[in-house]
C-alpha cells in the first residue's frame, strides 16, 4: 500500500509538473498578447492625441468662420435695410406722381370745356387777324397801283 501511495504521490507530482508547464506556457502566451495589446493601446493613444489636436484646431477655425459669417451677415443686414428704405422711398414717389397725374387728369377733364372755348376763341381771333392782314395787304397793293 505504501507503494500505491508513493506511486500516487509521484503521479500527482508529474500531473502537477505538467499542469505547471502548461500554465507557464499559457501565461507566456498571455504575456505576449498583453504586450501586443499594450503596444496597440499606446499607438491608439498617440493617434487619439493627434485627433484631439486636429479637432481642437478645427473647432477654433469653425469658431473663427462663424464669427466672420456673423460679421458679414450683420453688414448684409444693413445693406438689405438700406435697399428696403430705397424701395419704400421709390414707392412713396410713385404714389405721389400717381396722385399728381390723377389730379391733373381730373382737372383737365373738368376744364375741358373751358379749354375748348379757349381754342375756339383762338381760332376765331386767328381768322380775324388773317382777314385783317389780307385787307391791309390789298389796300397797300391798291395804293401802290394808284401811285404807279
Amino acid at each position: 500500500m505504501i507503494i500505491i501511495l508513493y506511486l500516487s504521490v509521484a503521479l500527482i507530482a508529474i500531473a502537477f509538473t505538467i499542469l505547471v508547464v502548461y500554465v507557464s506556457k499559457t501565461l507566456k502566451a498571455l504575456q505576449g498578447t498583453l504586450t501586443n495589446v499594450a503596444g496597440t493601446l499606446s499607438g491608439l493613444e498617440r493617434q487619439m492625441e493627434g485627433i484631439t489636436t486636429e479637432t481642437t484646431q478645427l473647432l477654433h477655425k469653425t469658431n473663427a468662420l462663424a464669427e466672420d459669417i456673423q460679421h458679414k451677415s450683420d453688414k448684409l443686414n444693413t445693406v438689405v435695410e438700406s435697399v428696403k428704405d430705397v424701395g419704400d422711398t421709390i414707392q412713396k414717389l410713385n404714389l405721389t406722381v400717381k396722385k399728381i397725374t390723377t389730379t391733373a387728369s381730373t382737372s383737365m377733364e373738368n376744364n375741358q370745356e373751358k379749354v375748348n372755348q379757349v381754342v375756339q376763341w383762338s381760332n376765331a381771333a386767328m381768322d380775324i387777324w388773317g382777314k385783317w392782314k389780307q385787307r391791309t395787304e390789298k389796300r397797300q397793293q391798291v395804293n401802290n397801283d394808284h401811285l404807279i
